[in-house]
């Protein structure tokens, strides 16, 4: 066993955890008891963070050839996807590959492009998908639907293995943020999938029950469960979709450092993105009464099923959100890793390319999707 080096205390983090309340999610921040964005204002750039140096989300490399591809899955619905192939593949059959699923609300333009790109020049090849819901897969927009979220990453490993220049053999998978709970639920299910790496990740349904270190009450959840009722009847009756969770569209004065966080990737050029189907008022944001489906969502739940199959947990080790890579590692079964990013916090990962670890993520595959003797 690989144990993990012990981040270093951080009693501000613990501080702001508290002022933030319910507090943040993987899309920014999780809604108090009773409510729900009907619209968001456009936003103020004016209070918006710098951009870190070595923040390059929309990284493209001239090594790496990449295409638009769309698959079914299980269900008829279509996946999109970018397959991403080295320009020198090693040989013509047998290579590894992995799939990479972007965070929960965004789209494979914000991060998962990024991995996908990274792992390519390393010998990969690569697979970035929307969720469905999201981007340019099937589904109504902004939808949460866990049980679908999982079956794409199985949908992409079927795409994957019928490949030609694939070996079915050699499919590992990286879940970025949210989508490291989707792989992990994936997982426990599809063997397929070799190696299993996460990176920043959030537990979604821990997130949404109980909130950041355990700060939601039961009678709050059970206030967002009975608003999500009612908007059922409303909308059923014809009324408008009501939005919940997601980034701040404008920062003041009482904005937390994880709203903060958010914002500076999200709603400013760093990684903002306007996909298909979406507004610049609705991008992150699920539907009220679809997300609460993720409060009986429990991904790491026999999580030690996955064994042999090894595990990589990844996580900044100032990230507000580095509980849920501490829970799922002590779950988990051998063989597993946890590897702490020095200095990094939680979004870092999403995009800056001078601390994402991509030499021990490669190490990690190479060796675990290496070809049989």
């Amino acid at each position: 066993m690989k144990k993990p080096n012990t981040p270093p205390q951080d009693t501000t983090r613990r501080e702001f955890l508290g002022a933030a309340g319910a507090g943040a999610a993987a899309l920014g921040a999780l809604p108090l008891a009773g409510s729900a964005l009907a619209a968001a204002p456009v936003q103020s750039r004016a209070e918006a963070p710098a951009k870190p140096a070595d923040a390059d989300n929309f990284y493209t490399s001239d090594r790496v050839g990449v295409q638009a591809v769309r698959f079914k899955n299980q269900y008829r619905m279509d996946v999109a996807g970018n397959l991403y192939l080295p320009k020198t593949l090693g040989r013509p059959a047998g290579n590894p590959a992995l799939v990479v699923g972007h965070p929960m609300g965004a789209v494979k333009e914000q991060s998962a492009n990024l991995y996908a790109t990274k792992m390519a020049e390393r010998g990969f090849a690569t697979l970035s998908i929307d969720l469905p819901c999201w981007g340019g897969s099937d589904g109504p927009r902004n939808r949460v639907s866990p049980d679908l979220y999982a079956e794409a990453f199985s949908a992409a490993v079927d795409f994957l293995g019928a490949r030609p220049e694939i070996d079915r053999e050699r499919i590992g998978a990286i879940g970025i943020c949210g989508s490291g709970s989707f792989v992990i639920s994936a997982a426990k299910l599809d063997p397929r999938m070799k190696a299993i790496a996460t990176v920043s990740m959030y537990d979604m349904g821990a997130a949404n029950r109980h909130a950041l270190q355990k700060s939601l009450t039961l009678p709050q959840r059970k206030a967002i469960i009975a608003e999500a009722a009612r908007q059922r009847d409303v909308e059923f009756a014809g009324g408008p979709l009501k939005y919940t969770s997601g980034t701040l569209h404008e920062l003041n004065a009482q904005s937390s450092p994880i709203e903060r966080e958010f914002y500076a990737f999200y709603r400013t050029p760093r990684g903002e993105v306007t996909p298909a189907g979406a507004t610049p008022q609705t991008t992150t944001h699920p539907t009220l009464t679809s997300n609460v489906k993720f409060m009986n969502f429990y991904p790491f739940n026999d999580i030690e099923t996955i064994s042999p199959r090894p595990l990589l947990f990844i996580a900044g080790d100032q990230a507000h959100s580095r509980e849920f890579s501490e829970d799922a590692y002590a779950r988990a079964a051998e063989p597993k890793e946890l590897v702490w990013v020095r200095g990094a916090g939680h979004v870092d990962l999403y995009d800056r390319v001078g601390l994402i670890p991509w030499d021990r993520l490669a190490a990690f595959f190479l060796q675990h999707l290496a070809a049989a003797a």
